[in-house]
């Protein structure tokens, strides 16, 4: 059965009474709609034999947007840290970064910015945004967040760390780490722990996995402030994340905050990355939200959704004639480099 949070049709409101700024509503639909197409131009470029795997975030645009507009961006410790997972990719577009990059991971071009074609799709990373490397073992971004916001709290300001993750691989102990680590009696420490939850491990319901109501119920033991929302609306997950954000920037103290999101094309390609009719779309949501208050028309909306359908397939056809890594360019963004 779905989470009931899951499944709410955004609240219609009079144009006079817009919750955000009208310029921020038409600037989080473009970013949307952006992901949407570059997540979907990914999922073509798997089946056309252009990339070894897919996994991403279609469904997660309307939390994971606001997500990147709201984080401070910069590099050190003054700035915002995220330890994401692999569904994070609306997260960087809104965060300023070029859908390329990631059209150039799928094919594992030498130009790949994260890893120089040596890594799966959706492992990103950026030095000077603090975006830690993505893994691929399952949630360990959990026990290793931590580490950053430590150096923050010894540090002081406003930087905080920001720690990503789905609702499954909350059962790896890393998790329970995350939490533990980030709550200690005096030693509490200034991070955002989020789980997106879309109620799917690869194939197991999350139902027959999770014992507790909800998955942010977990954090009350270890008295820290909790909340679950609904991930689908972008004005409410605009709201409540700066909520949250402003809340550990200040108090210095964890704060678990669960998202109900969708997963519109399964776990990844290893479910085939068909389309999911049932899940609610958070970009139609959204969408039929600003035609009602009169935010945007649907020829306008249209408009983006051909502009960045054309975009994206544009940079595609670069990226397909773009170079593979060389050999010699294993020893490359390791530890020890050239040594």
């Amino acid at each position: 059965m779905a989470h009931p949070l899951n499944r709410p049709q955004l609240v219609k409101r009079e144009q006079a009474a817009l919750p955000l700024d009208r310029a921020l509503l038409i600037q989080i639909h473009e970013l949307m709609v952006e992901a949407r197409a570059l997540e979907e131009r990914l999922i073509r470029m798997y089946r056309q034999g252009q990339g070894f795997f897919w996994i991403g975030g279609p469904g997660e645009e309307a939390f994971n947007v606001p997500l990147g507009l709201l984080m401070k961006k910069g590099e050190g410790l003054d700035y915002d840290y995220l330890h994401a997972h692999y569904r994070q990719s609306a997260t960087l577009l809104a965060l300023g970064e070029e859908p390329i990059g990631a059209l150039r991971q799928m094919k594992n071009t030498a130009t790949d910015p994260y890893s120089g074609g040596r890594n799966f799709i959706g492992h990103f990373s950026k030095r000077r945004w603090n975006i830690v490397p993505g893994t691929s073992p399952v949630e360990v971004q959990y026990s290793m967040a931590p580490g950053t916001a430590i150096a923050q709290k010894r540090h002081g300001g406003e930087g905080i760390t920001i720690v990503t993750g789905g609702d499954a691989g909350t059962a790896e102990g890393d998790f329970e780490t995350c939490l533990n680590w980030s709550s200690r009696p005096g030693n509490q420490l200034p991070m955002l722990i989020i789980v997106t939850n879309n109620q799917w491990g690869i194939s197991t319901a999350a139902s027959t996995v999770q014992g507790c109501k909800t998955i942010a119920d977990r954090g009350k033991p270890y008295n820290m402030r909790v909340k679950t929302i609904n991930g689908n609306d972008p004005v409410t997950s605009y709201l409540e994340l700066k909520e949250a954000m402003g809340y550990v920037r200040k108090e210095r103290k964890p704060f678990l905050l669960e998202a109900m999101v969708s997963r519109l094309y399964g776990h990844s390609s290893a479910s085939g990355a068909n389309f999911v009719p049932e899940e609610p779309d958070c970009v139609k949501l959204y969408e039929q939200w600003l035609e009602e208050n009169g935010v945007l028309s649907r020829p306008q909306m249209d408009e983006v959704h051909s502009h960045w359908s054309t975009q994206i397939a544009e940079a595609a056809r670069k990226v397909r004639d773009e170079p593979q890594p060389t050999a010699d360019s294993i020893w490359e963004h390791i530890f020890a480099e050239k040594k």
